[in-house]
């Protein structure tokens, strides 16, 4: 078991003094990367800051630690950019880059934005084959699918990682089989409960061994949100409206 970091901009938006914020986040980082950490995850919605541009701020400030996306959605990104974005983060940090795409909150994309929000899973699905495709030789995309069509588009600037890894937010059952055919490992979100822990993990591993993948290679990111306190009951009483909130959201109640 390692462990890694997990950070969002909340300290950057209530920051009074926004440099003082910054400088925070970086020797965090910094901080993390000196003790060992495994990687460090950049919480990115379309809200808040440019997660890939924090980390490659960071890479400059670090020198083993594994950075990354905790996690960015194509429905906001189109895959060439998100192609684009982590080659170059990869080349900024000397290989240490990763993503890690997710679904994100397609409905809400969709109310205040104007994002189409259909097909979340086909979008995951075909984001990462051009992924694959942009990252290896020859460096050319072609793909005619049901979100994007790609029309033999070439990348310039490769990673210089030969297999850059992709983590998956996924906790269905079609984004964890999804997960298990195109990508190297999954997350699971803080919400999940210990039940629903016990029936994902034998699932997972059935479905790595079914596929003919060896589970000892495929990692499992459980996030976890820890709060230092001696009086729980407001820290309690907090959490209960982002739970509410994420119980709207379609199959989140049953991972709770």
């Amino acid at each position: 078991m390692e462990f890694c970091l997990d950070l969002s901009p909340h300290r950057w938006a209530r920051a009074q003094d926004p440099r003082a914020a910054v400088n925070w986040t970086l020797e965090t980082i910094a901080a993390a990367d000196r003790a060992g950490l495994h990687s460090v995850w950049l919480s990115e919605d379309p809200d808040g800051w440019d997660a890939i541009a924090v980390a490659s701020a960071a890479a400059g400030r670090s020198e083993r630690i594994h950075l990354g996306t905790g996690v960015t959605s194509a429905l906001l990104r189109h895959p060439v950019q998100i192609a684009m974005a982590v080659a170059t983060l990869d080349r900024l940090s000397g290989g240490r880059a990763f993503l890690g795409l997710g679904r994100g909150q397609p409905e809400f994309y969709a109310y205040g934005l104007g994002i189409p929000a259909d097909a979340p899973l086909a979008t995951m699905r075909e984001a990462i084959a051009l992924l694959r495709q942009w990252w290896q030789p020859p460096y050319r995309a072609s793909l005619e699918g049901t979100r994007f069509r790609v029309r033999d588009w070439p990348l310039s600037i490769a990673p210089l990682q030969e297999h850059l890894p992709i983590y998956l937010a996924a906790l269905g059952r079609q984004a964890r089989q999804l997960a298990v055919r195109s990508a190297d490992g999954i997350l699971i979100a803080d919400f999940a409960s210990e039940h629903f822990l016990a029936q994902l993990l034998p699932a997972l591993h059935a479905d790595l061994v079914a596929a003919g993948r060896d589970p000892a290679s495929f990692p499992v990111f459980l996030r976890a949100n820890l709060v230092m306190t001696d009086d729980p009951e407001p820290v309690l009483e907090e959490r209960k409206l982002p739970f509410a909130l994420l119980c709207t959201l379609p199959g989140m109640a049953q991972q709770v």
